[in-house]
């Protein structure tokens, strides 16, 4: 290695190598490494000066491997392919006890947090690490054992377990409903302040949707209170700001603690649900299975 390292002065000239064999253009190399074209032609410069050979053949618009940079090419490349095979694998082992849960933060917050310490109690040597997220990450690659996903449970590459069936009520903190009223129908609701959640990344009901479930014209004129983050939406819904769509799965815990009240009587069962899932493409660690088993549990419950 010493040698190596005499003879190569920076293994970045290694990296520009292979992207330059790969697309066989200085340019589009540059543009895969965010470089400039003379940095790249830099680097494989100064690789052939310390080679002693060159190793391509420069034509108009397009390179050539000489018989010596084929030959590198080929152990460069492969070289690099097995260290990232060794690499991708030993990510792929978790620690024994850590387990990673993508969710987003009203789930944490009013879901998982009131139930933390049963799951403690339950498996004390598990750390669970809560990735609060606002899109749904691919599990494999951002290396996440468990993640909460809304739909019909038929994602390619996952294995799901549905823990809530999508219910939607209209809610409100009980000062604000003693001040303006609980409606007796949703055609009442329309006279309130709305809560509005406007996710950027992930699609969900809003309040025109709830209203043509319950078959009343609703017409949203840009007013209320507008926010990008379900835990602030529940938040204001809370200070009395208005009225807000509840994930009955999320809110029933503030209902129960008369934190939260429904405005109106009726809510709409949407048809989606929301899910457990994991990657089916590795195998889950003991920690991950019982934090997986405990969560289904605690749903049915």
């Amino acid at each position: 290695m010493k040698d190596l390292r005499r003879l190569i002065h920076s293994p970045h000239h290694l990296f520009v190598f292979e992207v330059c064999g790969r697309l066989q253009s200085f340019t589009r190399a540059a543009n895969e490494l965010g470089v400039s074209q003379p940095a790249v032609s830099l680097s494989i410069r100064q690789l052939e000066q310390a080679i002693g050979q060159p190793l391509f053949d420069r034509q108009h618009r397009r390179i050539r491997f000489t018989e010596a940079g084929e030959k590198l090419y080929t152990e460069v490349s492969s070289g690099f392919e097995r260290i990232l095979h060794r690499i991708q694998e030993i990510n792929r082992q978790p620690q024994p006890a850590l387990v990673t849960l993508s969710i987003s933060t009203a789930f944490a917050n009013y879901w998982i947090m009131p139930r933390l310490s049963g799951l403690h109690r339950a498996h004390p040597g598990i750390d669970l690490r809560l990735q609060v997220v606002d899109k749904d990450l691919d599990l494999e690659h951002e290396n996440v054992s468990l993640g909460i996903r809304r739909g019909r449970g038929n994602w390619s590459g996952y294995e799901s377990r549905s823990i809530a069936h999508e219910e939607l009520l209209a809610v409100a903190s009980p000062k604000y409903l003693e001040k303006n009223g609980t409606a007796k129908s949703p055609q009442q609701l329309l006279s309130h302040q709305f809560i509005h959640l406007e996710e950027p990344f992930r699609p969900r009901p809003k309040w025109i949707d709830w209203f043509n479930a319950m078959r009343v014209e609703f017409v949203d004129k840009d007013e209320g209170l507008r926010l990008n983050a379900y835990g602030l939406v529940l938040q204001a819904a809370m200070a009395g700001e208005g009225i807000a769509l509840g994930w009955r799965h999320v809110v029933e815990s503030l209902l129960q603690s008369k934190l939260l009240a429904p405005a109106v009587k009726q809510s709409w069962v949407t048809g989606e649900e929301f899910h457990l899932i994991w990657s089916d493409k590795t195998t889950l660690s003991a920690s991950a299975q019982q934090v997986r088993d405990w969560i289904i549990t605690e749903a049915k419950a």
